[in-house]
């Protein structure tokens, strides 16, 4: 079934720019990049990696979550019926809610101390104390405190992420890139070793007869066998090179499943297109790679997490003071329980002041410094990787212009070698030349379509890698 599936997608999704003969085998590029980017275990792997950092800032928020406490404690000891043997009967309730402007803490508790041994400090009337206050620091922690710093920093994952999962998939699509051309060089040599055999299998034979009848020399036919023997070692080392270099493809083709597919016997490769850069497209590319390159943008984004981690280390240096306040319940024994319990007064409070100043901080300070050296690290990290990154860019587009132009020139040869067998051959006919001559030029032929073959794969890997070194793909 996985064999069919893929049968029918190769049927559907096919190259342009062949024949209609030749379609429905035509395995293009742009089909193994679908099946990859959707399907491949790595490409998975690296889409799960937005969703993590998404779970992280999750947690991040956790921290201004509303926490709901409560603590029970009682003390009987000796008989029940006799007063005293209560000691305590002591219940705490607190809800906190955690304010994002200025780091405050808003609570509301309800306290019930009860009992004949309770310190008189704490203790309550019998139904209980309602308190409404808040806590605001004055000092550390009012502008950013380590809960909005890891929010904030938390709240640029989900980017670095992105920009991390785009790497990842980059790499895999530049190496799928470069297995694919690897095997269409392997398809197209067997194809031009395939024909050159035939050729030198056919001329063996007319050569055979020819002396069979008298009208060549024997030797002649020992030297066309040996044209043949040598092709025919090569055409089968070639044979091994396209098997490895289709099982190497296969690793790319996974189904919706995750199970591994192979490449059916009948694909083959699409013809190489020529002529897909140029100077326009070169300025787009470098463009994009100075905004949107991935690792641009993940050094940029730590820069970011920096600087917010150094302003939470200058905040550190400053004198820890918050106040704190509440209003309680009203206590008059001449009101009802439940007035006691619901109604407030501003006779009825609680205040509190704390301060807190390490004398050298030394902690702090050797914090913030750390801090910033790593950030002065980053920058110059980000600085060096923009010019590689600009470098790279200009690098594969000049490889490329090269490749182009020898392209272009090893076409040309490739016909005058054409033209040069074509007059050999015609010699032989009339008698004045050799078969070795023949052999000879034909052979050369053959190494230089495979060296222009061998030009046009490159020349692909090279489109690769430029878009590589862009960032993009």
């Amino acid at each position: 079934m996985k064999f069919f599936a893929l049968f029918l997608l190769l049927f559907v999704l096919t190259a342009r720019a062949q024949t209609p003969a030749d379609r429905a085998r035509v395995f293009a590029f742009s089909d193994m990049a679908d099946l990859m980017t959707t399907n491949h275990p790595l490409v998975r792997l690296a889409n799960s990696l937005p969703d993590e950092a998404r779970q992280e800032l999750l947690q991040a928020r956790g921290f201004f979550d509303p926490k709901l406490t409560s603590g029970f404690d009682r003390k009987q000891f000796g008989d029940a019926s006799k007063p005293g043997s209560l000691y305590y009967n002591n219940w705490v309730n607190e809800l906190k809610v955690p304010v994002w402007l200025g780091g405050a803490d808003f609570k509301l508790t309800y306290d019930r101390f009860t009992g004949a041994r309770v310190n008189p400090e704490y203790q309550t009337p019998n139904a209980g104390l309602l308190g409404v206050g808040v806590s605001v620091p004055i000092g550390q922690g009012l502008l950013i405190d380590s809960r909005r710093a890891t929010l904030r920093q938390a709240q640029l994952l989900p980017s670095l992420a992105d920009a991390e999962r785009v790497k990842q998939i980059n790499k895999l699509w530049l190496s799928a890139a470069k297995d694919y051309w690897n095997w269409y060089l392997a398809q197209r040599q067997v194809d031009l070793l395939r024909e050159g055999f035939q050729l030198a299998d056919t001329r063996f034979r007319a050569v055979k007869q020819r002396v069979d009848l008298g009208d060549a020399a024997a030797i002649d036919s020992v030297e066309a066998q040996i044209t043949v023997q040598d092709r025919q070692v090569q055409l089968e080392q070639a044979l091994v090179n396209l098997q490895n270099a289709r099982l190497i493809v296969s690793t790319y083709l996974w189904n919706e499943s995750g199970q591994p597919v192979e490449l059916p016997a009948f694909a083959v490769p699409q013809t190489a297109p020529e002529g897909l850069i140029n100077e326009a497209l070169f300025q787009t590319l470098s463009q994009r790679a100075a905004e949107g390159h991935p690792e641009l943008l993940s050094l940029d984004l730590k820069i970011r997490q920096q600087v917010i981690e150094e302003q939470f280390r200058r905040a550190m240096l400053q004198p820890q003071f918050s106040v704190s306040g509440q209003l309680l319940s009203q206590a008059a024994t001449t009101t009802p329980e439940a007035r006691q319990l619901y109604g407030f007064g501003w006779n009825n409070y609680k205040v509190g002041l704390d301060f807190a100043l390490p004398l050298f901080l030394r902690k702090e300070r050797g914090k913030l410094r750390q801090v910033q050296i790593k950030t002065q690290q980053l920058r110059f990290d980000r600085t060096q990787t923009n010019r590689d990154v600009l470098n790279g860019v200009s690098t594969a587009y000049n490889e490329l212009n090269a490749i182009d132009r020898q392209i272009g020139l090893q076409a040309k040869a490739v016909i005058n070698q054409q033209r040069l067998l074509q007059a050999e051959q015609q010699r032989f006919e009339l008698g004045e030349s050799s078969l070795f001559l023949v052999n000879t030029r034909e052979t050369k032929l053959i190494d230089m379509r495979l060296k222009l073959e061998e030009l046009r794969s490159k020349y692909q890997k090279a489109v690769a890698e430029l878009y590589y070194a862009a960032g993009g793909r």
